[in-house]
Order: C-alpha cells, then structure tokens, then sequence
C-alpha cells in the first residue's frame, strides 16, 4: 500500500483500492459507510477503541434475516452473509512496524504473536485488524493448548491451524476397534490429534497428510511435545501419502460449502472435494484386509447439503463396503444454544465413524 507499508495478509485477504485515515474522531455511522463501499480504514488512533469501531461495525453490519423456503437456503443466505461482514470489517486496518510493533496508544505488545504468523519483516506493513486480533488469540491458544481428555495431555494449535475444541470424533478414533496395524495414514492430519491418538493406542507408525504447511508444523509440533517423533511423519500432500497403510484415518470438513478465511478449510468442504477424494482414493491405499475411518457429523444432511444416500452412493462407487458404524451426539456449545439460527440442526447432530473396507475384506 504505497506510503503506508507493505501489505500481509496470512488469510489472503486483498488490499483495499483505497484508503483513507481514521482515528478516534470517526463515527461507526461513517465507518459503516466507508466500509460498505470497499474503502479501508487506516487506523491511527486508539488501540481498543479501534476494537470497539470494529464491534460496532459488526453490529450495524448486520441485517434482518429473510425468510427462505427451506434449512438449505437458510444456511447458504447466511453463509453469504458471513462472507459480506468479514469482507466489510477487514478493512478497518493497522500499520505495523519493524520488529512487529504496534505504534498505536495502548496497544499490546504483539511481536511474538506477529513472529510465530508472519515470521520476520523488516519493513513496516499493514494488516487487517480483525486478522491481527486473531493472530493475538491464537498465540494465547498456542501457548496454553487444549485438553484432549483421551490423550491425557494437550494438544498447541497453532494460527489457521483448526483447534480440537470439540472432543466427540477424538473419542469416537480413541475407542474403535483398532485392527493389527504397522502403519497408518491420517488424511488432513490438522493438529496431529488423530495420528496421536493412534499413536498412544500403540500404532508403531503413523503418517500425517495435509496440504497446508502451517498444519504440517503444527502436527510435528505436537508430536515432539508428546514425545511421537518416533512414531509420526508427516507429510504434505493433498490427501493421501505413497503407499498403503492397514488402517487410514480421515476426518475431512463437514459441510460441502465454500470457505472464507483459513480456519475455514477446516469445516468446509466446497463440492465434497475431500469427502469424495478419500472415498475414492481409499482402496488403492488400503494393505488387504485393511481399515479405512471415515469420521463424519450429519450436520450437512440436518441442513438439507446433502443425504444420506448421497454419502451411502459415494461409498458403494468408491468400491467400498461399510463394515460398521459407531455414533455419538454432538457435545459442543452450540448444541444447546437455542439463539443459533440453527439449533435445531445442532441439537440432534450425530458424529459418525464409519469403518470401511474393500469388498474382498
């Protein structure tokens, strides 16, 4: 952005065409104006009272949700409208120094936040803010970590990495039947909370996969905290490694929908690539008599995305057969928060593992 700094976005989001300079002085009304017709907002003024531009911009970004014919429509419109407000609020922008300093009044120390996301710069550059607050947010996550009551231990995710917040599919991978393994793959591995868990079951090899080198050092991050860089690789690739495994593992995103930001790869899936990839790729990468885990929540089918037969017709294509099935409920907040315009969805989600073979298994 000339005159002002390098642009950096880890989320790659685009440069605003213009800018123009804000501090305290500037309305939320004019703001919102601003905003709304793709012009940044170059912050100069106080660190929080740019968080609070931001919240009520959030608020005034809001509007009233229409009336559609069905669940389906009812999720696309707000996912569209998700996308809108990230794309209005990520123009409220900040300069950052060299050495990663924020020259703003009362603002956070946030040079090892910035170090662990964008590495070095030796140049001023200008991010969103909503992104910056996030990179601060995770450099709390990725310090203090997350308890995964079936490790025993914690898992540090690290920025744009998704967090195991939500232990349902870790317990559902922690008690299956788990059949003689020497290796196995865990497709889109993330964290590396599945491929430790597998390896804590006793795996004696466990290769991670995953197309995003953040995930890729954030899962050899974790094994080496939990003392498993004897037992896991990893690998980045789009879903599977070279070879065959006796058991492959895949968690892949949801709700076949389009992503907006990083995290967002993490739950949607646009077209059910990933889904579709693993399924029809799982055969070649099986040893015979091999295992291939398929954990899925239903959420998508709740929200009229996609049916059950859909997943059952993938699978049969894919020439596989489904050995069994174990299920659990949904245990997350959102489950019980009956303002989500979706709870009812919510409240009656199923997470499933499917244990699926080769038919001459």
């Amino acid at each position: 952005m000339p005159g002002t700094g390098r642009w950096l976005s880890a989320n790659g989001a685009e440069p605003p065409a213009r800018f123009v300079d804000a501090d305290d002085r500037m309305s939320a009304k004019r703001a919102c104006e601003l905003v709304c017709r793709g012009t940044g907002l170059l912050w100069r003024g106080d660190f929080h009272q740019a968080r609070q531009l931001l919240a009520a911009l959030s608020r005034r970004l809001r509007r009233s949700p229409q009336r559609p014919s069905s669940v389906a429509e009812a999720f696309v419109h707000h996912r569209r409208e998700q996308s809108r407000r990230a794309r209005a609020l990520s123009l409220v922008l900040v300069r950052i120094e060299p050495g990663h300093v924020l020259a703003l009044r009362r603002a956070p120390d946030i040079g090892a936040a910035c170090q662990d996301v964008y590495g070095a710069v030796d140049e001023p550059y200008v991010v969103p803010l909503r992104e910056l607050l996030g990179v601060i947010s995770a450099r709390e996550w990725r310090q203090k970590g997350v308890s995964v009551p079936a490790l025993g231990a914690r898992i540090h995710p690290h920025y744009g990495v998704f967090a195991p917040t939500r232990n349902e599919y870790v317990d559902l991978v922690a008690d299956a039947p788990l059949p003689p393994v020497g290796t196995a793959f865990d497709i889109g591995t993330g964290t590396g909370v599945l491929a430790a868990v597998l390896a804590r079951r006793g795996v004696p090899r466990v290769v991670g996969t995953d197309s995003s080198a953040r995930a890729i050092r954030c899962a050899e991050d974790n094994a080496r905290r939990l003392g498993l860089t004897g037992q896991f690789e990893a690998v980045r690739t789009d879903l599977f490694p070279p070879g065959r495994a006796q058991l492959v593992v895949c968690n892949p995103p949801w709700i076949p929908a389009e992503p907006h930001s990083a995290l967002d790869h993490a739950v949607y899936d646009p077209g059910s690539r990933m889904l579709l990839g693993f399924l029809d790729g799982l055969a070649d990468h099986l040893q015979p008599g091999g295992e291939g885990w398929l954990i899925l929540s239903d959420l998508a089918e709740r929200l009229g995305l996609r049916t059950r037969s859909d997943l059952l017709n993938a699978v049969r294509g894919a020439g596989l057969r489904v050995l069994a099935r174990s299920d659990t409920g949904a245990r997350h907040p959102k489950a019980a928060a009956s303002g989500d315009p979706f709870h009812a969805a919510r409240a009656s989600e199923i997470i499933s593992l499917w244990r699926l073979a080769r038919p001459e298994n």
